[in-house]
């Protein structure tokens, strides 16, 4: 004899909608704060009971959500995005409404319902993601009238820089292409200067948003990420940040590789930490430039052999500032003279110095790889 899992599953919609509204404010400070309200309270219940009866009817027919299901959901998140929930708190209840739905199946399951079971199973991985979808959708729209464009855009890169895939719908609503093998460029501001307030850096973003419509934030007060096409577009919205800020960075860049663009922001900013800080920034470091400096801080025991030559480098006449004005001008001395507005002879001074200090030749090619290595150090701000 066969079951009814289906009859059993509506059975249970009451219960299972009261259960799930109850968990949601059990666990969700925002759904919580809104529960407190009678009537929202009763409209999340409407909600759950709409989304289980739908459900249950969908799959026992094998048919996918209507258009009219999609677009009451879609008016569901964006009524949710509008009253406030975050965008964590719109992640969890869908988090938590699939792991409802898989237990309510299993409850309402008996054992002579392996058919019913094995249809809903082989329904949810085809038509299921349709509704959270349609809801996150909904959700994004209504950011739109609690959230600015900047902060919004803002959303957007941390879900690409975190290989999210809610970052695809949220792009096109914002109209803000994903490059496909996108170039993620880091600017490091360091902690000397004082880095712009809050309201400072929203008009930054806001200003190079306007010169260049890609993913871009500010990761942290002192960080500022974005994400470009090429080389050319990186080169631009640096040269705009330092416009806009006037403030010195370091700067990083990685292109991601296979869709990884996690692991391309995590070498942009390992990086963004060891190139040397611009008072003017222009140049856009890559790991081919600084692979020795990238590999210093990965090796313990090379980063403090480099971290007591740039102690030694310290006690001399601004001799950190020479070999980097040395080595920028391809080791001409007349060109490196006029560049620290120095006499020739002071210039040779200064290089004989960091040969007796360190016990390296500074034209030499070991000085130039060692020490090219040691000046970006400490120009970073490493020790």
């Amino acid at each position: 004899m066969g079951g009814d899992l289906f009859a059993s599953w509506r059975d249970r919609i009451d219960a299972n909608s009261n259960r799930a509204v109850d968990l949601f404010v059990r666990e969700l400070a925002d759904f919580r704060k809104i529960a407190i309200d009678a009537k929202a309270r009763a409209a999340m219940l409407d909600f759950a009971v709409f989304l289980r009866r739908r459900t249950i009817s969908l799959v026992a027919e094998g048919r996918p959500y209507t258009d009219a299901d999609l677009s009451f959901i879609a008016a569901v998140g964006r009524d949710r995005a509008a009253g406030g929930i975050s965008f964590a708190a719109q992640r969890d209840v869908l988090r938590l409404h699939h792991s409802l739905t898989l237990r309510e199946v299993a409850e309402a399951a008996g054992p002579h319902d392996l058919d019913d079971v094995m249809r809903t199973l082989a329904w949810w991985p085809a038509q299921g993601p349709a509704a959270p979808a349609a809801y996150t959708r909904g959700y994004f729209l209504g950011q739109g009238t609690v959230l600015s464009e900047v902060d919004r855009v803002g959303q957007l890169t941390s879900l690409v820089v975190s290989d999210d895939p809610a970052a695809a719908p949220l792009a096109g609503i914002l109209a803000v292409p994903v490059p496909d093998r996108p170039l993620v460029v880091v600017c490091r501001v360091p902690g000397g200067p004082p880095v712009p307030d809050r309201p400072s850096r929203a008009e930054v973003s806001r200003h190079l948003l306007s010169r260049q419509r890609t993913p871009l934030r500010w990761t942290e007060p002192g960080e500022f990420v974005a994400v470009v096409a090429d080389a050319a577009a990186a080169a631009r919205v640096v040269r705009d940040f330092g416009e806009s800020t006037g403030l010195p960075a370091a700067v990083g860049a990685s292109r991601a590789v296979g869709g990884a663009v996690a692991m391309a922001f995590a070498a942009a900013r390992e990086i963004s930490r060891v190139a040397p800080v611009r008072a003017a920034p222009g140049a856009v470091h890559y790991l081919t430039d600084l692979f020795a400096e990238v590999g210093t801080i990965r090796l313990p025991p090379v980063e403090g052999w480099m971290r007591e030559v740039t102690g030694l480098l310290a006690t001399g006449p601004r001799l950190v500032s020479t070999l980097d004005a040395f080595y920028r001008n391809d080791l001409s001395r007349s060109r490196t003279a006029g560049a620290l507005n120095i006499h020739p002879r002071t210039l040779e001074y200064r290089l004989r110095r960091v040969r007796d200090l360190t016990g390296i030749d500074p034209v030499s090619v070991r000085g130039v790889r060692v020490l090219s290595t040691v000046v970006n150090r400490a120009l970073a701000g490493q020790p």
